[in-house]
């Protein structure tokens, strides 16, 4: 079973106080989905983004292809300096296995599901309006907990990001950070048919940031903070 995922939104009073309250807020949440579309939603612009420029070497689908849909790189030197939506997430692959061939294995299809779980279960309309340039122009930070490689390694398990970039339909991908986290459980079962060779299981955790950059350099701080307590 998959458990939805969680969020925050850092700048909510700033970019939401003109809407009336949050029932509201709760409605605006239905026009904007940073999740993959299904096969039936289309998005005329979308073909207008150019292949050479997306931040994966393929797309998610043939129909993202027709659409060119997906994320593209950053422009050179962009900061996420204006956090605007926070989005956590975690994927299990019970028939994992430290990637030793390279490939990444299990940690990589984890780390695939642990970003669609935390962008299919939210929308954000807003950021058409509160982002300069849209969606298309967003910038998107992920951060990926992932566990140890076994042999008493103090590297995480290899993860082919190249196929969590393809998890996005839009915005512009920042470099994805790989840090130790997630964890590794027995399940007590082998599915030779699935290539297990023993019971193990790999969980990736997964923070989605997104946001833009406004262009203001200083200080060492990677985004602007807001205190709970300062009304803003």
């Amino acid at each position: 079973m998959m458990a939805s995922s969680s969020f925050i939104i850092p700048t909510l009073r700033k970019y939401f106080s003109s809407v009336g309250g949050r029932s509201q807020l709760l409605a605006s949440f239905s026009s904007l989905s940073l999740s993959p579309p299904s096969s039936t939603h289309k998005r005329k612009h979308s073909s207008q983004i150019s292949n050479n420029n997306l931040a994966s070497s393929q797309s998610w689908s043939e129909e993202w292809e027709s659409l060119g849909l997906g994320a593209r790189l950053p422009k050179p030197g962009s900061k996420l300096t204006n956090l605007m939506f926070v989005q956590m997430g975690f994927g299990v692959d019970q028939h994992g296995n430290d990637g030793s061939s390279g490939s990444g294995g299990g940690a990589t299809k984890a780390a695939c599901r642990a970003v669609r779980n935390a962008i299919e279960f939210n929308s954000i309309p807003g950021i058409i309006e509160a982002v300069p340039g849209g969606r298309s122009e967003m910038l998107i930070s992920v951060k990926l907990g992932i566990p140890l490689k076994r042999e008493n390694s103090s590297e995480p398990m290899e993860v082919n990001l190249n196929e969590v970039a393809k998890v996005f339909p839009y915005g512009r991908l920042m470099p994805i950070q790989t840090v130790v986290g997630g964890l590794t459980f027995n399940t007590g079962r082998i599915v030779r048919e699935l290539g297990d060779v023993d019971d193990l299981a790999v969980c990736v955790a997964a923070c989605v940031s997104i946001g833009y950059d406004s262009g203001k350099r200083g200080g060492e701080e990677i985004h602007a903070m807001h205190d709970t307590k300062d009304g803003n």
